[in-house]
């Protein structure tokens, strides 16, 4: 059992990918798209925000609820990272680590969700 949502390598892993986000940021042409920026800016903080966010409400449904935001605001990002692409800001080789990245921190949302329905039955 964790005693914060700070112990949660989902969480931590969350953190890392958001830093790796406000580097790819300050890239050409993504710099100058403010709306994209704003949107994935917001979006990958909300991963790691709803998991705090849902550790703290302390009652398993509303952890799993939470969960489930989180896992959504990481297809957004996804999502994001379809419409950089699409739009010509980036090839995909360029975004490989990125999705990558995310894709575990779906994953392991997954898990941790599958994980607390199991222990409250």
């Amino acid at each position: 059992m964790y005693s914060s949502f700070e112990d949660l390598d989902v969480y931590k892993e969350a953190i890392v990918f958001t830093s790796m986000i406000y580097k790819l940021l300050e890239k050409q042409p993504l710099k100058n798209d403010f709306a994209l920026v704003d949107q994935l800016r917001r979006a990958t903080i909300s991963i790691s925000n709803n998991i705090a966010e849902g550790f703290e409400r302390e009652t398993d449904k509303e952890l799993i609820r939470f969960l489930y935001f989180s896992k959504g605001s990481a297809g957004e990002v996804r999502n994001l990272f379809n419409v950089m692409e699409t739009i010509g800001y980036f090839k995909k080789e360029e975004l490989i680590e990125y999705r990558s990245s995310v894709l575990n921190i779906s994953r392991q949302l997954a898990n941790y969700i599958k994980y607390v329905k199991k222990r409250i039955g």
